[in-house]
């Protein structure tokens, strides 16, 4: 009910802008047809005419951008809550089951387990949150180091691996033109990791039941490394490529309407990207033919190879 008010709001106020447009439009029309003659009065008609015009079509396009604002902050608002609750309730019930009844051990492992497994997904969530702040932040991750790149998206790929317990021909990893000292790049360890894990965390929350995802890490020139992730999942509609990376923007499909998530993963991503002098973006055939995420960075030489010059 809330998103189709917020809609009418939209139209309505594109609608008013419209019919302003039109009136501001006949009004000085019909004046300047009554004062043709007035050469003074229409040089000046005109000016206010256009300072008009641009004044309502900003007007509109700004009620227009902040009715769409608040709708995505209520959206992230929502995922949010529902990515705090559900845990809890999980939590609770789980700990209110031991507390109640006489369980075997077995069973205590195992709601342990699943109240361990809750934990991560809160801290996760909060983390999430936290993260996107600082990727908005301008000042933060200024401290920068030389980063093996190559054994960071492998740790990755490992960790991401055994996390969703999939097989190794499920998520597979290959690297190109890349010699074997590795691909090494300078920035915040800690960021970069951040990025490549939601990179990969996304592929797979997109994927449905059918995990397929290739990894892909190379040098795309003398002075670039581009880490390519992809899938063979659900695939994004040309309109959406660059939406995906907007703040709170999350992807709808009926089919996966039980993915899990805030919509700040990928605005993380290339919040990162961006501060390490890099690039993030998408490329899909469209809906139903995969996607392809891609980071880019610019790369340097390792600490041996400086030394070795």
């Amino acid at each position: 009910m809330r998103i189709s008010s917020r809609r009418g709001t939209i139209v309505f106020f594109i609608i008013l802008g419209i019919g302003l447009v039109a009136l501001a439009v006949a009004l000085n029309v019909g004046w300047i047809i009554l004062n043709w003659r007035e050469g003074v009065l229409l040089f000046f008609g005109i000016i206010f005419f256009a300072l008009l015009i641009a004044g309502m079509v900003v007007n509109t396009i700004f009620l227009v951008r902040e009715v769409r604002r608040s709708e995505q902050h209520d959206s992230f608002i929502n995922a949010v809550t529902h990515e705090l609750k559900t845990p809890v309730a999980s939590i609770r019930l789980h700990l209110e089951t031991l507390q109640r009844r006489e369980l075997a051990e077995a069973r205590k492992q195992e709601f342990y387990s699943l109240m361990l497994k809750d934990a991560d997904r809160l801290t996760e969530t909060i983390e999430q949150v936290l993260r996107a702040g600082r990727a908005g932040d301008k000042k933060a991750g200024r401290e920068k180091t030389d980063v093996d790149f190559s054994q960071l998206v492998r740790d990755c790929t490992d960790a991401i691996r055994t996390r969703y317990h999939l097989r190794p021909e499920a998520l597979r990893y290959e690297e190109a033109a890349i010699n074997g000292g590795g691909v090494h790049v300078r920035g915040s360890q800690e960021d970069l990791r951040t990025a490549v894990s939601n990179v990969l965390d996304n592929a797979i929350k997109y994927s449905g039941e059918n995990v397929d995802i290739q990894v892909r890490l190379e040098a795309s020139d003398a002075k670039r490394v581009r880490l390519s992730v992809r899938d063979q999942g659900i695939g994004i509609h040309p309109d959406d490529l660059k939406r995906i990376f907007r703040r709170f923007h999350r992807l709808a499909p009926r089919s996966l309407a039980q993915v899990k998530g805030t919509g700040l993963g990928l605005f993380i991503v290339k919040s990162i990207a961006k501060k390490h002098g890099g690039e993030a973006y998408a490329l899909s055939e469209g809906e139903g033919q995969g996607t392809t995420l891609v980071i880019e960075l610019p790369k340097v030489q390792p600490p041996s190879a400086g030394v070795a010059e």
